[in-house]
């Protein structure tokens, strides 16, 4: 049986979205596929977000070959969480769908990002709960 596969969605594809996909596969990776991509791309991965995940998580984004992406270049998808950028995502068809209402922490301190950081990393691993559960 193959792993459920789930993609992150947020606007820009740079930052929460980005956050999440790298913290699903680290964490999350033996149960879910994770894949992330946005509605309107940034050119690269916001740099706190990197610098950040690399600090606390040993996670080297860029490295490991993640880039923003857009909604068109996912696979099929059994699972989409949005992550509250209260922008209409194109329709993909999936079995599953949540928004998990994070703001956005691009701009902010070390502090108010790692907050967010937390709160995706909390989300990653009860939707893990949630798949071994199905």
């Amino acid at each position: 049986m193959s792993k459920t596969s789930v993609a992150f969605i947020c606007t820009h594809n740079s930052c929460r979205s980005q956050i999440a996909e790298a913290l699903g596969k680290k964490l999350a990776g033996d149960t879910f596929e994770s894949y992330s991509a946005g509605t309107s791309i940034k050119d690269q991965i916001n740099p706190d977000a990197v610098r950040l995940m690399k600090q606390h998580y040993g996670i080297d984004m860029l490295e490991s070959g993640q880039k923003p992406k857009k909604i068109t270049d996912l696979p099929n998808i059994d699972y989409v969480v949005t992550m509250g950028c209260g922008v209409r995502c194109p329709f993909l068809p999936a079995k599953k769908r949540v928004d998990w209402g994070l703001e956005d922490p691009t701009g902010q301190n070390d502090e108010i990002f790692m907050q967010v950081i937390t709160k995706i990393e909390t989300k990653i691993l009860a939707l893990k709960e949630e798949l071994l559960e199905e």
